[in-house]
């Protein structure tokens, strides 16, 4: 059965390379290649590649929540390439694996217990997208045993208005952990938010590669029931 990951896409190679290794580590895991496709900016697009494929096919969105691009974009690519055998996965989040590679990050980046902790996304006027980001923020306040609120690079509340006004009420130091794939524009303003701590953002975190290759997985076996 055919794999493909489907991710924004970014003018970044950085972020592009993220996306490959992210498949290549996908496919060592699972034994079989994953193939990248992007909805944005740069190709192939999720339509490109499926009408390259023959045969059974699982897409993943590479999206922390839902949204436009998954909700529209790739089931519009999808039907436009004509393959007659797709299964398009959920989004990666929301997920309790997430919370768990976010509380990591946290570990990693010398968050301490007692900090103000505010999950970054990159920003969304989407319902269902919102809604997912507070389950997020809810998962990783009960893993860190942290109040979690969100903020947004590209939305608002913006990240570096909402560190202020935690500084306000009184924080101390203020840890914002990364709801991002890659650095970038994004991931930049996180940095220049005034927070005391920013993590790295989820990269190729073994916890996400085995998400990857369970949404994988688990479509091959619906299919195959």
């Amino acid at each position: 059965m055919n794999a493909v990951l489907v991710a924004h896409g970014t003018r970044k190679p950085s972020g592009v390379a993220l996306i490959e290794q992210l498949a290549q580590r996908v496919s060592v895991t699972l034994g079989s290649r994953v193939h990248v496709a992007f909805v944005d900016v740069v190709g192939p697009t999720p339509g490109e590649v499926l009408r390259g494929l023959s045969g059974p096919t699982v897409v993943v969105p590479a999206f922390l929540a839902r949204g436009y691009h998954v909700n529209a974009d790739i089931p519009a690519h999808v039907a436009a390439s004509g393959h007659p055998d797709v299964t398009v996965t959920e989004a990666l989040g929301p997920s309790p694996q997430l919370a768990r590679v976010l509380s990591d990050r946290l570990g990693e980046s010398g968050w301490r217990p007692v900090d103000s902790v505010l999950l970054a996304a990159a920003g969304t006027s989407d319902r269902c997208a919102q809604s997912d980001l507070r389950k997020m923020a809810t998962w990783v306040s009960a893993m860190t045993s942290s109040r979690v609120e969100l903020a947004f690079a590209a939305a608002e509340p913006h990240v570096a208005d909402a560190v202020d006004e935690l500084r306000r009420r009184g924080a101390q130091r203020v840890a914002v952990a990364s709801y991002l794939l890659s650095d970038g524009l994004f991931q930049d303003r996180l940095h220049a938010s005034g927070a005391d701590v920013v993590t790295a953002p989820l990269g190729v975190h073994d916890g996400l590669v085995r998400l990857i290759a369970s949404r994988f997985r688990y479509a091959r076996l619906q299919a195959a029931a």
